[in-house]
């Protein structure tokens, strides 16, 4: 298989042959953590734990592993990604393992919320900042095609994890989900390489530097060139640095306060799991299609015209989950809001590059996954909170929405050091 790879790259621009296998691992990695909500009543109900600290375990897999993003963004700015996924993804498959051997609720986050974070927290991280570094004009589309790994994660290991606990039991399905993530991850991660230079050519498949200097690699990249490229240090002192801080502290805790608690949000209406995990199904499937299609739209019209108009879209349906109760209208939310989701997420992320240049986004991108995990762990603990003291979501939904709003603002706030077409 791997030679059959290497031999297209002489046809094709390897660039696509290493976004496809970042959208591979990407949807492994991301489909195995955030399937967590399928499992949420099987482990709250074995360990008899509350809606809090069931969501704790979650909450602790996304704080406990703030610092392996940083970690991970500096040693793929050094290493590159080969060596880097492969080690995530031997971890990742024995963490799931033994979080099915698991006979204590300490051993759950010992296994869930630390050794899986050491195996898959970095993942967002090295994928996203390894593709942009092969493209310029179609940034926004490389980076759409390898996002949408997470909704495919979703889309496939959501409704696999209910089958198997239905039929079998929630251990057997981490087990399998283990195999899956060491079987088709560690080999994946072979094929991966850290940028243009390493097969002698430019971004986009340039063979040599391109006269136009709007899209050479020594002169500006979409706004920041190679050689312009803000380090860490120039970053941190920008207002964008912080402003993506917010935005991703907020994106974090929205998605995955959704990730946590709607499948039991769903099953408590009175609905079965299959037909909650279809929920996260559609979502999945909705966040795919429009990281896909609003990250090439987001190359044409702007990023940040791009994120707005998806980021408002999602606010009406985020509150349609307070007052839906009939199984096609809770469809039809996940379709509509995983597509706006999809789309604001992949504008953002290219954006990142746009803003800062891609000499150090590994470390960038690293850094600013710190608020990605605090939001992420906030998120499902205030779902869980909020359903003990009231118990239902709405209000839960509706922070959600608010959090929405206020994103729009943040991303309009947003100024690159060097604009760019339809991102003034």
């Amino acid at each position: 298989m791997l030679s059959t790879i290497y031999q297209i790259k002489d046809r094709i621009f390897y660039g696509w042959v290493v976004v496809w296998a970042c959208f591979v691992v990407f949807a492994i990695f991301m489909g195995t953590s955030s399937s967590f909500g399928v499992f949420f009543k099987e482990l709250a109900s074995e360990f008899n734990l509350s809606r809090t600290t069931t969501s704790a375990i979650f909450s602790g897999y996304m704080v406990l592993g703030s610092a392996f993003p940083v970690l991970g963004g500096w040693a793929l700015d050094r290493f590159g990604p080969k060596v880097i996924v492969l080690i995530m993804g031997g971890v990742t498959g024995l963490a799931l393992i033994l979080i099915s051997r698991t006979t204590a609720a300490w051993q759950l986050f010992l296994t869930f919320s630390l050794l899986l974070s050491m195996g898959s927290r970095a993942s967002y991280t090295i994928v996203m900042s390894t593709a942009s570094r092969w493209f310029n004009r179609q940034r926004g589309l490389a980076v759409g095609i390898v996002g949408a790994g997470q909704a495919l994660g979703t889309v496939i290991f959501a409704p696999l994890a209910a089958y198997i606990i239905s039929s079998f039991d929630w251990r057997i399905a981490y087990i399998v989900m283990g195999v899956i993530a060491i079987v088709f991850i560690m080999p994946m991660s072979l094929v991966l390489k850290k940028d243009p230079d390493e097969i002698g050519t430019f971004p986009d498949g340039v063979k040599s530097e391109p006269v136009d200097s709007q899209f050479s690699s020594r002169a500006p990249v979409h706004g920041i060139s190679q050689s312009t490229s803000l380090s860490m240090f120039q970053a941190l002192r920008t207002r964008s640095f912080w402003l993506f801080n917010l935005l991703w502290l907020s994106s974090a805790f929205s998605l995955f306060l959704l990730l946590t608690h709607v499948v039991p949000h769903i099953t408590d209406m009175g609905f079965s799991s299959i037909q909650a995990a279809t929920f996260l199904s559609l979502n999945g499937i909705a966040a795919m299609a429009g990281g896909i299609i609003m990250g090439t739209v987001s190359d044409r019209v702007g990023k940040k015209r791009t994120a707005v108009i998806c980021s408002l879209l999602s606010v009406g349906f985020v509150l349609s989950l307070v007052w839906a109760d009939k199984l096609w209208v809770l469809y039809l939310v996940a379709v509509v809001l995983g597509f706006a989701q999809g789309g604001e997420g992949i504008a953002t992320t290219a954006l990142i590059a746009d803003t800062f240049g891609v000499a150090n986004i590994g470390k960038i991108m690293g850094t600013l996954s710190v608020s990605w995990g605090i939001g992420a762990g906030l998120g499902p603990v205030s779902g869980g909170l909020i359903y003990d003291k009231i118990g239902d979501y709405a209000l839960a939904f509706m922070i959600m929405a608010v959090m929405t709003l206020v994103r729009a603002l943040f991303i309009i706030l947003i100024r690159p050091k060097i604009t760019t077409a339809g991102d003034n």
